[in-house]
């Protein structure tokens, strides 16, 4: 907190969220080289920005719609994300089955024309597939009445580590970041100007008042609670909608192919990913009145995820075979009136600047994170003033880009540069090479290193948003959680109380993400362990 403390500071900019939204800005005011202070609530990516579908993409369901603008800034936006993040994007094959051949020469064409748009950033050719091509890259597909399909490209993400990788490269850019400090108010000077940001330290409940040139509210769902700071009895800005994802053993989609269903029989659009080793089903599209850091599946929206992926999965998944589910709010923004159905509601960004000089950017989408940042850092420079200096993030490299060793363990890879950190680690203390869990890959190693380098705070900073362990198998995530804590606790220099709280707190949330509740008696684990 040191740089918080200096007297006479007065930041440049000050960032209010630290999703998708907020971290992309924070980068591009601190790679333009002014000084940039960035504050989240709670953890880096807690809220939206770790649930979302991963994938990186132009939107064939916004091409279908009309909406080219946005399509064709998000294909732009696509290659620039597999540029500079190759460690965290890769490249991923959908295939679209057809049970008709009018679908089929349909959804061709529309693809044909998604790869186009993409333009130098197209990254593979779409092909139409006959009904034997499509049964072997989608070995466990509907065979009864399939004429064939289509094979198209998109990108794949770790949402949440993306997050963690944006929030190093704006501090080696000259940044603070900062998670944990939750922003409770506004600074003004006399005739009502934004002035800076009254924050309290959730950890040590102290609190700071930050004097800056301009604030930002890129805060998500959340946009409307900093607005009612500024102006109590703000009109909304943003309307939440819920999306749910169900994860499966990857047995339920083999091979590493995806399945795209463009068009379920409620009009929605229903994947099935290949992700970390399992596969993840969504999404749902929900409306909602009122934001939540940890949203709650409905259980029609579980039901529909499983009974639609049913109808086109010869191996028909059911509740029992659920290992988690999520869901997060995606910041639509608000329409001028009542609206029963998202689809009438903008996935484009807006930005908004109130009479007091508050910058607030609001809807959008992760894979547009950085041109959202750069047209709310344009906007920023005139609001406050500050001398102009001209965006780069086009060809700036994430933290963690340009590993590209063979001899990297599998587990380590999603790491990038940071994996000779993990390996050096695994070097000088080699019992941190045992693994967590006997199911899954992670190893002790990476929880140490989630601490050191990566600001995790919480059990469930290292299993929901560093290792991902949460969102694909929450028992697994449970029975993991008291030997994170106790390693956690020997790093942050935390005791027994301390431990058992965290894995009691942890496995309350975990339940969350089970359809079925996994009870554990938290004393016995951190004793055991």
């Amino acid at each position: 907190m040191q740089a918080l403390e200096q007297e006479n500071q007065v930041w440049d900019v000050v960032v209010i969220g630290g999703g998708a939204t907020g971290l992309g800005v924070a980068v591009d005011a601190a790679s333009r080289g002014y000084r940039t202070l960035l504050l989240e609530q709670a953890d880096f990516a807690k809220g939206t920005s770790s649930r979302s579908t991963k994938l990186v993409h132009g939107g064939v369901r916004y091409l279908a719609q009309g909406d080219i603008s946005l399509v064709y800034e998000a294909l732009h936006e696509r290659g620039l994300l597999i540029q500079n993040a190759p460690h965290l994007v890769r490249l991923q094959s959908f295939v679209i089955p057809s049970y008709s051949l009018w679908n089929k020469m349909f959804y061709g064409v529309g693809l044909k024309v998604y790869d186009w748009m993409a333009g130098r950033y197209r990254i593979h050719k779409t092909t139409l597939l006959s009904r034997k091509k499509v049964s072997r890259l989608l070995p466990n597909v509907k065979k009864s009445g399939l004429v064939g399909g289509i094979e198209y490209y998109d990108g794949q993400f770790d949402d949440a580590r993306l997050a963690v990788n944006m929030a190093q490269t704006c501090a080696e850019q000259g940044g603070v970041v900062l998670n944990y400090m939750k922003v409770t108010g506004l600074l003004k000077k006399e005739g009502g100007q934004i002035a800076g940001v009254q924050a309290q330290d959730l950890e040590s409940g102290r609190s700071y008042d930050l004097p800056a040139k301009v604030v930002i509210n890129a805060t998500g769902v959340f946009v409307n609670d900093v607005l009612q700071m500024d102006r109590p009895g703000e009109k909304p800005l943003v309307r939440p909608s819920q999306g749910v994802h169900v994860v499966l053993d990857q047995s339920f989609l083999k091979g590493q192919n995806a399945l795209m269903l463009p068009k379920t029989p409620d009009g929605r659009v229903l994947f099935a990913v290949p992700w970390h080793g399992h596969v993840l089903l969504g999404t749902t599209d929900t409306p909602l009145n009122d934001p939540s850091l940890e949203p709650t599946a409905l259980e029609s929206e579980i039901d529909f995820i499983l009974e639609t992926a049913g109808q086109y999965l010869e191996k028909k998944p059911t509740r029992q075979d659920v290992l988690s589910v999520f869901a997060g709010l995606r910041p639509l923004a608000a329409p001028t009136k009542n609206a029963g159905s998202t689809k009438e509601i903008s996935r484009s960004h807006k930005l908004i600047v109130s009479p007091s000089g508050l910058v607030t950017i609001t809807g959008g989408k992760w894979t547009t994170y950085r041109k959202m940042a750069e047209d709310t850092m344009d906007k920023a420079i005139t609001v406050a003033g500050l001398p102009v200096h001209p965006c780069n993030t086009a060809e700036l490299k994430i933290h963690g880009a340009g590993n590209e060793k063979n001899n990297i363990l599998e587990v380590l890879k999603i790491y990038g540069t940071d994996a000779d950190g993990i390996t050096a680690l695994l070097s000088s203390h080699p019992a941190l090479g045992q693994k967590l869990h006997q199911g899954m890959p992670h190893l002790q190693a990476e929880v140490v290193w989630a601490v050191r380098n990566e600001m995790a705070r919480t059990v469930e900073d290292v299993l929901a948003r560093r290792l991902r362990v949460l969102f694909l198998n929450a028992r697994a995530a449970i029975d993991m959680a008291p030997k994170v804590a106790q390693l956690m606790a020997t790093e942050l220099g935390m005791d027994t109380a301390w431990q058992q709280r965290q894995v009691a707190e942890f496995t309350a949330l975990a339940n969350h993400y089970l359809l079925e509740p996994y009870r554990k008696e938290a004393t016995e684990t951190v004793n055991q362990a």
